[in-house]
């Protein structure tokens, strides 16, 4: 089916087209934290689909069809966030699935986050909470969430008071699990005073590493399974991306210290010298090296794979059945200190907090 956005952002179908089928037969899955919930270990990451930050509106028929060529390949658990497009991801995703697909995946969307004008401040108290779920039902066309995350921390909210928000909506039946992005494990222990923790989703690829030093750890102890986004790192670990590769409009990587030179050449290097390694070890490319990485880092960890095309999922399969190894992985880390000599992290997606003055002029 081919669908548009109306001026008053409903969606209305428009005809109908077929959405290609290429099942993983092979999906490995795994639980998400003591929640019950049992998940694809890929699961489909929807910023891009909105647009906002990635260059402009993604096509609206090609998005559905993109969703749902992900359920047709095994992908259960689909990511999004309010803030992805303003809305436009969260009415995608609720679009593509209507129609019998929402009983065969778990949504996964955000809370915490709010915007005026294309500006984005943090939010995370209880009125906003309880608003913004009911913003997120109606959009996504669904009754409850199954997997409710808090994007970013607050500094100017009390965590309990996130985190009983959040245990009264799993009590109400609107939510199914409770999940938090971005926290410190310092955070996290905060929150667990008043409510449970799910999963967490940190940063964490190849190139940003930050998480071992103390998500993941406290994820593994706690049993919370970890979702980690940019797992293809902004789309320098599929290989496609070249040095002439041209980034337009609100595309974040023109912001990005990692798509800088002389940053740029090194990442650059890095994944030619890795996707050389993956295709003589196991005749894969970088792209299911780097995904597999996140997936063989011990602990529940789950990768989220963004895409806004159906081809971009059909290395999906690449990426399951087989595992790295140790002597593999110690082949990767010198690869990377070869290579990479200047290393920066994702710190300059982080949002403000909110500033009063600013928003009252």
């Amino acid at each position: 089916m081919a669908f548009e956005i109306s001026s008053n952002g409903t969606a209305a179908q428009l005809s109908d087209t077929s959405v290609g089928r290429r099942a993983v037969t092979a999906m490995e899955r795994i639980g998400i934290g003591t929640s019950g919930l049992i998940a694809s270990r890929i699961a489909l990451g929807t910023w891009a689909i909105g647009g906002w930050m990635w260059g402009g509106t993604s096509d609206l028929n090609e998005s559905v069809q993109t969703i749902r060529s992900a359920v047709e390949r095994g992908i259960t658990l689909i990511d999004t966030a309010p803030v992805y497009g303003f809305g436009r991801s969260e009415e995608i995703v609720g679009l593509a699935l209507s129609g019998g697909l929402r009983d065969r995946v778990l949504i996964a969307t955000k809370v915490g986050l709010e915007w005026r004008d294309g500006k984005v401040w943090r939010n995370s108290s209880a009125a906003r909470i309880r608003q913004e779920v009911e913003d997120s039902l109606r959009r996504l066309r669904t009754e409850y969430i199954d997997l409710y995350q808090v994007h970013w921390p607050d500094p100017l909210v009390p965590i309990h008071e996130t985190a009983g928000a959040l245990a009264r909506l799993l009590k109400e039946g609107k939510i199914r699990a409770i999940g938090v992005s971005n926290y410190s494990p310092e955070q996290m222990a905060e929150f667990r005073k008043a409510a449970p923790i799910h999963s967490v989703q940190p940063p964490y690829n190849l190139f940003e590493r930050s998480a071992e030093n103390g998500v993941l750890p406290y994820a593994t102890r706690h049993d919370i399974a970890v979702l980690c986004y940019g797992a293809l790192c902004r789309g320098l670990l599929t290989g496609s991306i070249t040095a002439r590769t041209k980034f337009e409009g609100d595309d974040l990587r023109r912001n990005d210290p990692k798509f800088q030179q002389p940053r740029f050449s090194q990442y650059l290097a890095a994944v030619a010298s890795l996707d050389r390694f993956a295709r003589e070890r196991y005749g894969r490319g970088v792209l299911a090296l780097a995904v597999r990485w996140v997936l063989d880092q011990g602990g529940d960890t789950i990768a989220l794979w963004g895409a806004r095309r159906p081809a971009q999922l059909d290395p999906v399969a690449d990426a399951m059945g087989w595992a790295l190894d140790d002597d593999a992985k110690k082949r990767i880390d010198e690869i990377l200190l070869r290579t990479v000599k200047d290393p920066v992290g994702p710190e300059f997606m982080t949002p403000p907090s909110r500033d009063d003055s600013a928003l009252a002029a």
